[in-house]
């Protein structure tokens, strides 16, 4: 049985979580609006949810230190 690996969302989501910045200082620091992440944090079954922009998710992306890799098959 394959594991299923995690969406670019989910991954981003949970670098947030694990990064215990404030919404505000990840934002400051990858030059977008606090508001952008509270949206994008909440479950996607909220009405409130908003999704980011690839330009976002790549800043955010390189605040945390994260990179888009390939995965390679066996």
């Amino acid at each position: 049985m394959t594991k299923k690996q995690p969406t670019i969302e989910a991954s981003l989501k949970a670098a947030i979580i694990k990064s215990k910045m404030t919404h505000y200082a990840l934002a400051k620091a990858a030059i977008v609006t606090p508001s952008q992440i509270d949206r994008f944090m909440l479950s996607v079954d909220d009405p409130r949810h908003r999704g980011i922009s690839l330009a976002t998710a790549s800043r955010l992306a390189e605040v945390l230190g994260l990179e888009l890799l390939a995965r390679t098959s066996d």
